[in-house]
């Protein structure tokens, strides 16, 4: 275990943990929502620093990032506990179980991913649980990685307190952030949170000049209907701009939530609201609709063809549309 960096001491050896908005008051020998941020001692520590996932190589399109290094690949590491409870939760066996981990060193990742850049690697990606509950581990491994010319990405809830994230800004390059849905109720009755403290996080990153990319999982009839999505997508374009991304993934049964899939109807209806407004939307776990393509928003020409996380760059020279000049937000082509 190693002391956490951010909380505070109350009296009777209690901690206020303030890494995210649950402000978690922890008495001693208890743990915080997350399951991994303890009390010993009137102390708060990191329970799963240096506990690894294997480390697995993905294709940078895997996050999901599209318009970050089209084709590349990262070396993915993660860890155990999350500071939501989702119903549907896609990676349960991490986020809320004890799975065997392995014992990793900053340093060992850092130089894993440097014997992989002949391979296609441009860095580390901190996914499947969330990351920021892994805060101290996370932050120590993209320093390191910075230093040595890697790039870092977070695949991130987004719930996370304003300073913390401000001191993480800086090392990390680019971010998916899980946009649950664009409502209180969803995020109180299946997520256990709140969804203004995520829209403040995203803005706060896109201002601080990080790529950013929004994903939402439509589950059937909890936020997947017009009115949401044209809500999301409005949103989007006023405080975001038109240029992010914004990644529609399909619902399956997990978990504790045992829905219908999400319709293919429901999915393309989202993609046609949503493009109505901003330049580039993408629907995941959907291959037969076919909307995992970038398009120039001028000409519409085909300029990245997608086929899983098959890809082939046919129209983008200097990060602009090869048919018609247009300058496209993509990093590293």
């Amino acid at each position: 275990m190693q002391e956490a960096r951010w909380y505070e001491k109350a009296t009777d050896k209690k901690v206020v943990c303030q890494l995210c908005p649950h402000g978690c008051r922890i008495s001693e020998g208890e743990r915080g929502v997350c399951r991994v941020r303890v009390n010993v001692d009137g102390k708060l520590y990191s329970k799963n620093y240096g506990l690894c996932t294997p480390l697995t190589v993905d294709p940078i399109e895997k996050k999901p990032l599209y318009h970050f290094y089209p084709g590349k690949n990262i070396l993915s590491v993660g860890t155990y506990g999350c500071n939501f409870k989702c119903a549907y939760c896609q990676n349960w066996y991490l986020a809320h179980a004890e799975p065997a981990l392995v014992p990793l060193k900053p340093v060992q990742i850092v130089e894993a991913a440097k014997r992989l850049q002949e391979q296609d690697n441009i860095g580390i990606a901190y996914t499947y649980s969330e990351p920021t509950v892994w805060y101290e581990f996370v932050y120590d491994t993209a320093k390191l990685a910075k230093e040595a010319d890697l790039l870092n990405v977070l695949v991130t809830n987004g719930y996370i307190e304003e300073k913390p994230l401000k001191e993480l800004l800086p090392l990390i390059d680019a971010w998916n952030i899980d946009l649950k849905a664009f409502q209180e109720d969803f995020y109180r009755q299946y997520i256990r949170g709140d969804y203004k403290p995520v829209l403040r996080t995203i803005e706060t990153v896109l201002k601080a000049g990080c790529h950013v990319e929004l994903t939402t999982l439509l589950v059937t009839e909890k936020n997947d209907s017009a009115e949401e999505i044209e809500a999301l997508s409005q949103w989007c374009v006023t405080q975001l701009g038109k240029d992010v991304p914004l990644h529609f993934s399909r619902y399956f049964p997990n978990y504790r939530l045992n829905l219908p899939p999400t319709p293919l109807t429901s999915m393309e209806k989202a993609y046609n609201i949503a493009k109505t407004k901003l330049n580039y939307v993408y629907l995941g776990n959907a291959p037969e609709l076919g909307k995992s393509n970038t398009y120039c928003p001028r000409c519409n020409e085909l300029l990245i063809l997608r086929s899983g996380y098959y890809i082939k760059v046919r129209g983008v020279e200097h990060n602009k549309c090869a048919f018609c000049g247009q300058k496209l937000p993509i990093i590293g082509l």
